[in-house]
């Protein structure tokens, strides 16, 4: 079996092994359903309860605000459509990013289609929201606005504490999709007046299947399952006692070492982007330098195609994406790399690396290595690449 240097921790991430013991004796010794009466499903309701008041305290939140969901694609469907649904009364205008996950993107033209009115506000060329564009969106009838905590795919960390402050002034409902955020950066509600909150459990170390929405005490957002009392009657549906053993502990886990597992990640991270940056032409970052991600790396490569380099990387053993998952199936550029001003032919060129801290040093040498070579064998083959050289061969190159 050929080596694997995985960097791409954004589309999921391993599961730690103290997540899987913790979640083995709910499959098969403590396996009781927590709605159940009986002394045997005490065992896993004390660990849903557990789990709850780990993730909340992480949150600096109540324990009664959180909610388990299947994931951060629920979270973000229940956060949007259930606000709407609950405070169309009052206003039927959404504001959101241009560069935000599908899963959020997706439920806003839902929600269009149903008459509801949705901005869509432009990013900079770091992908960093406009602040004062956000405040000239704003109208009497707005009554959610909903900016991702840190792009999936760029890195951006966008200034939330800023945008919950001028929700907050406003009185408009400000939900966040941290999904890529949480864990690997502090997030207190309260210091950034955030309302609503949604979160992953496979993108913390934790397993696939489980996630949260953090729902501040008093907002009006309606049942998104219905069928049971679970939840707190918000969200009907026996609760995933495993996942959610797993997901509070892998909380815990990545609380306790936030700080140190942070500056690795960040000293990695920054090593690749120079050894690539100084060592591949007509290559950029995207993405902010000083606002990101510590684990986020996102480069584009003029003249190639994004596809055929993260072929040549697996065949070295190098797993990458050139975005989001979710839309790895598409031919269409990703729309995050439209939004901050790239043409189509640069954002097809794009490479998404996402580090752990179980990367090494050697690992980075040798994928910064194996990018250079494979970006100059694509560029042998590309007539484009050709042209370029053939009309600037009296320029320096570099």
């Amino acid at each position: 079996m050929k080596q694997v240097i995985y960097m791409d921790n954004a589309a999921t991430t391993k599961t730690r092994p103290e997540v899987v013991e913790a979640m083995l004796p709910y499959f098969t010794e403590r396996y009781g359903n927590p709605s159940s009466i009986y002394d045997f499903s005490t065992e896993s309701k004390r660990a849903v309860s557990h789990a709850r008041e780990t993730i909340a305290k992480s949150l600096g939140a109540q324990t009664n605000e959180i909610y388990f969901t299947a994931g951060g694609s629920e979270a973000d469907n229940w956060a949007l459509i259930a606000t709407a649904e609950a405070y169309e009364g009052k206003g039927k205008h959404i504001i959101t990013s241009k560069i935000e996950h599908h899963a959020v993107l997706h439920t806003c033209q839902y929600l269009e289609k149903r008459g509801f009115e949705v901005t869509y506000l432009d990013v900079d060329e770091y992908g960093t929201v406009k602040l004062d564009e956000l405040k000239k969106a704003i109208r009497p009838d707005t009554i959610l606005i909903s900016i991702m905590f840190a792009n999936n795919e760029i890195g951006t960390i966008e200034p939330i504490k800023e945008i919950g402050t001028i929700a907050k002034e406003h009185g408009i409902l400000f939900h966040t999709d941290a999904v890529q955020a949480y864990g690997h950066v502090p997030i207190n509600v309260d210091e950034y007046n955030i309302d609503m909150l949604s979160s992953s459990g496979h993108k913390l170390n934790g397993p696939k299947g489980i996630g949260f929405l953090y729902i501040r005490k008093g907002v009006k957002i309606r049942s998104f399952i219905h069928g049971g009392a679970q939840e707190r009657k918000r969200r009907a549906g026996t609760e995933n006692v495993p996942g959610i053993v797993g997901y509070g502990k892998a909380v815990e886990i990545a609380m306790a070492n936030m700080e140190e597992r942070t500056k690795k990640e960040t000293e990695l991270r920054d090593y690749l982007m120079k050894r690539v940056m100084d060592e591949v032409p007509f290559a950029r970052i995207n993405g902010s330098r000083t606002s990101r991600l510590p684990n986020n790396v996102n480069f584009a490569f003029q003249f190639i195609e994004g596809e055929s380099l993260l072929i040549k990387l697996d065949m070295a053993g190098i797993c990458g994406s050139s975005g989001s998952a979710c839309t790895s199936g598409s031919l269409d550029p990703s729309h995050v790399l439209l939004a901050i001003g790239l043409p189509h032919e640069i954002a097809h060129g794009s490479l998404r690396l996402t580090l752990s801290e179980e990367n090494t040093r050697e690992e980075i040498d040798y994928v910064a290595e194996q990018i250079k070579e494979v970006v100059a064998y694509l560029r042998g083959m590309s007539p484009l690449y050709e042209d370029y050289m053939r009309k600037n061969s009296k320029k320096r190159v570099g």
